[in-house]
């Protein structure tokens, strides 16, 4: 006898050791199917060779997938600690990947991370550490916000047949609060605080674009 189809699992892409650490710890209760964490390595080429290889793996086939970590706010008012909900994520070659349920995350993590500003908008990719005049020049390209895996992660993605997929960063540099500052300490504390709170949300978003039953 045919049963109700297994849930698509969800698979959260980061880039680092410490993201994947806070994001381990956080609470899975709820989980509309199964989850599984990959650390990527940083910049594009670890991301997409990890994702490409990981993606391979029939378990996976179909999954949701949602990349996320820390990444460089380029919005002056923006603080370290603050989250940032892609409406789409940009190659630097141009190229632009949608992301699914933004409203659902955005809801998400504000009931997750009361007092906190959520900004939405294009998370664009880079192949370095961006500072000064280039953060300024993406920044009037329409982008708030920068990372080195987000864009080629999600690319891979799709090329694998996830669907939906998403990206939610957390600001640990913005245009006030450069990594070079004295603040650098105390702002990747604030940003790892809130990826070990996030993750309830991601399991909302995840729940909320599955086939109802």
């Amino acid at each position: 006898m045919g049963g109700a189809p297994a849930p698509a699992p969800l698979l959260i892409a980061c880039a680092l050791g410490i993201e994947r650490l806070a994001l381990r710890g956080g609470d899975r209760a709820g989980a509309g199917g199964p989850v599984t964490v990959v650390r990527t390595g940083m910049g594009p080429r670890a991301a997409g060779r990890s994702l490409t290889r990981v993606l391979g793996d029939p378990a996976l086939r179909g999954a949701a997938v949602l990349v996320t970590g820390f990444c460089a706010g380029l919005t002056p008012g923006m603080r370290p600690g603050d989250p940032v909900v892609a409406t789409e994520t940009r190659g630097p070659d141009g190229a632009a990947t949608p992301c699914a349920g933004t409203g659902v995350l955005v809801e998400g993590l504000g009931r997750a991370l009361p007092g906190r500003t959520v900004h939405t908008g294009p998370l664009t990719g880079s192949d370095h550490v961006v500072r000064g005049r280039e953060r300024s020049a993406l920044r009037g390209t329409g982008a708030i916000a920068v990372d080195m895996e987000s864009a080629v992660t999600l690319q891979c993605a799709v090329r694998a047949g996830a669907h939906p997929v998403a990206a939610v960063r957390v600001v640990v540099d913005a245009p006030e609060h450069e990594l070079v500052r004295i603040g650098t300490v105390r702002g990747g504390i604030s940003a790892f605080r809130v990826l070990r709170s996030v993750l309830p949300a991601y399991l909302e978003w995840h729940r909320s674009l599955l086939p109802r039953r």
